[in-house]
C-alpha cells in the first residue's frame, strides 16, 4: 500500500471514529433511551407508515422538525435491519403550503395498482392525512405521496386530496391490501363520531366506502389511529381479526390509550365478537398511544405492533432535551382461547440485544431486561421493586385480593405533571400464571405479564444511578432471571 493510501486510510478511520463518538453522545442524555426509537433532536409523536420493504423496516412518525413542541407536523423517517437498531435519515414529507403532515400509512404497491411507481415496478405509496386551514374552514383529508426510491424521497399525487368528506375532524388512514376481496382497504376515523369507516379501492387514488363500526367499547374521547389487522393463532392455523382503535382523552387510565376488539372482517365489514376478552386495551399503562402495525412483514412473521411512548396529559412537560417523544419497543402479536376466554398476546423484541443471563440480586444499569414467576403466592400483594435509590423505586405487582395487575411509579422519580404519578392497573384473568416480563430503559418500564396477555408501558424518570432489584414479600417462592440490554445506539 503506498504512503498516501495509508494516509487516506488513517484519515478516514479518524473521520469515521470521530463521528460515531459524536453520534454516541448525541444519544447519551440522561433519559435518553438507549432501546427504544428516539429522534435525535426535537419533537414527536404517532408512528406512521411502518412497513418493510427490500430488507428494510421503515418507522416514519409524526415530527416538528423546528423544536421539541408539537407543530408544524411532518414525517420523520427511520430505517432498521432488525427492527431495533434504527438509523435516522432526513424528514421524509414535510408541511407545506400551510398542510400539516398528520398520521398514515405506507403500503408496498407491487402490481403498481396506483400507476405512480416506474412501469413494470414496484414502489411505496403513503396514505395520509392532509390538515389545514381552507376558505370554508379547517379540513382534514386523505392525500397520497409515492417514493421511487426506498422511501428516501416522496412525491405527492397531483391529485390530492383523493378522499374528502368537508369534516375538520377525519384522520388516520390505515391501509392494506385484502387478498380475499383482492382490493385495497382503508380503516380511519371519524373522531367526534366515535367511528372507524372502511373504504376500498382498487388504485389507492379513488375510494368506495365499505362500511362504518362504533360507536362501541370506551367512547369518552375522540377515536384515532385505527389499525385492522389480521392475527394469527399462537399455535395451529387459526386466526382471527383485530381493529385497533386510539381514544383521547378519557382512556382506562387517564388522557390517552387504545382499546382493541377482535372478531371478523368480511371484505367490507367487522363485526366485533362477544366471547369473553374480545374487547380489551392493548396496553394498560399510561404511556402506549396511537400503535400501528407494519405492513409488508415477511410471508411466515407475526404482525409487529409499535406505538408512541407517551400520553396527551404530559407529553409536552418531558424533562428532555434536545429530544420529546419515544417509541415503544415492538412486539410480535398472536391470540390464544382458554378457560378465561379468548387472549391477544404480545410479545416484545429483544433477543438480539440480550448479553449473558444471570440473577436479579446484583445492582443493574439501565437498560435490563428479567423475567420473574411466582409459584403459590404467599400473600395477596407480590412481585418486585426497582429502586434506584432508598427513596425512589417503581413496584410491577400482581394484588390477587383485587385481582389486579399493577405498575405503581408514584415514588419512581422526578413527577412532571399532577396527571403523571400514578398506579396503573389491569384486570388478571383466573387460571393464568403469576409471571412477568419487564424491560427497563433510562426513562421508561415495560411489562408484559400472565403470558404476555397484558401489556403495560409507562414513563418514569428516575436517578441515573444502578437498579437494585427485589422481590417482595421476601418469602415470596419465585424464579427469575435477567439480561443486560446491548443500546441500540453506536458505542462511544
Amino acid at each position: 500500500m503506498s504512503r498516501k493510501n495509508m494516509r487516506n486510510l488513517f484519515l478516514g478511520a479518524a473521520i469515521l471514529a470521530q463521528s460515531c463518538s459524536v453520534f454516541a453522545q448525541e444519544y447519551n442524555q440522561t433519559y435518553r433511551p438507549q432501546v427504544h426509537f428516539s429522534p435525535q433532536k426535537n419533537w414527536t409523536n404517532d408512528p406512521n407508515g411502518l412497513v418493510y420493504f427490500r430488507g428494510e423496516y421503515h418507522l416514519f412518525f409524526q415530527y416538528n422538525p423546528f423544536g421539541d413542541q408539537w407543530g408544524h407536523m411532518s414525517w420523520g423517517h427511520a430505517v432498521s435491519p432488525d427492527l431495533l437498531h434504527w438509523n435516522e435519515l432526513p424528514v421524509a414529507i414535510p408541511e407545506a403550503d400551510g398542510v400539516m403532515i398528520f398520521t398514515g400509512s405506507v403500503v408496498v404497491d407491487h402490481a403498481n395498482s396506483s400507476g405512480l411507481c416506474a412501469p413494470r415496478k414496484e414502489c411505496l405509496v403513503a396514505v395520509y392525512t392532509g390538515d389545514g386551514n381552507t376558505p370554508e374552514g379547517h379540513r382534514e383529508t386523505q392525500n397520497v405521496a409515492y417514493s421511487l426510491d426506498s422511501g428516501r424521497t416522496w412525491t405527492k399525487f397531483k391529485g390530492n386530496p383523493v378522499l374528502d368528506l368537508k369534516m375538520a375532524d377525519f384522520r388516520d388512514p390505515s391501509v392494506f391490501w385484502d387478498d380475499s376481496a383482492r382490493y385495497w382497504v382503508m380503516s380511519v376515523a371519524k373522531p367526534k363520531e366515535r367511528k372507524v369507516q372502511f373504504y376500498s379501492s382498487l388504485d389507492l387514488k379513488q375510494w368506495t366506502l365499505l362500511s362504518d363500526f362504533g360507536p362501541a367499547g370506551n367512547t369518552d374521547g375522540d377515536w384515532e389511529c385505527p389499525d385492522l389487522l389480521r392475527i394469527p393463532a399462537a399455535e395451529g392455523k387459526d386466526s382471527i381479526w383485530a381493529l385497533k382503535v386510539g381514544t383521547n382523552p378519557g382512556a382506562l387510565q387517564g388522557g390517552s390509550g387504545e382499546q382493541y376488539f377482535l372478531g371478523n372482517f368480511d371484505g367490507k365489514k367487522f363485526v366485533a365478537s362477544t366471547e369473553a376478552g374480545a374487547h380489551g386495551w392493548t396496553n394498560y399503562g399510561k404511556d402506549d398511544y396511537c400503535a400501528i402495525s407494519f405492513n409488508g412483514i415477511p410471508k411466515g412473521e407475526n404482525p409487529v405492533l409499535l406505538g408512541w411512548m407517551n400520553n396527551w396529559q404530559y407529553a409536552s412537560k418531558l424533562p428532555t432535551s434536545p429530544w420529546r417523544g419515544q417509541m415503544s419497543l415492538p412486539r410480535r402479536l398472536s391470540f390464544f382461547k382458554d378457560e378465561g376466554g379468548i387472549a391477544l398476546k404480545q410479545e416484545p423484541v429483544t433477543a438480539p440485544l440480550r448479553g449473558k443471563a444471570g440473577g436479579l440480586g446484583s445492582p443493574l444499569v439501565a437498560p435490563f431486561e428479567m423475567e420473574v414467576k411466582f409459584e403459590n403466592p404467599p400473600a395477596s400483594l407480590f412481585g418486585v421493586r426497582i429502586h434506584s435509590d432508598e427513596s425512589h423505586w417503581t413496584e410491577i405487582g400482581f394484588d390477587t385480593e383485587k385481582k389486579e395487575f399493577y405498575i405503581d411509579r408514584t415514588k419512581s422519580g422526578a413527577e412532571i405533571a399532577k396527571d403523571f404519578p400514578v398506579r396503573t392497573k389491569a384486570p388478571l384473568i383466573a387460571g393464568r400464571r403469576y409471571d412477568m416480563r419487564i424491560v427497563v430503559d433510562r426513562s421508561s418500564v415495560e411489562a408484559y405479564a400472565q403470558g404476555g396477555t397484558i401489556a403495560m408501558t409507562n414513563l418514569i424518570f428516575p436517578s441515573p444511578d444502578a437498579a437494585r432489584v427485589e422481590v417482595f414479600p421476601k418469602n415470596a417462592k419465585s424464579s427469575g432471571r435477567c439480561w443486560r440490554l446491548k443500546s441500540i445506539w453506536p458505542a462511544k
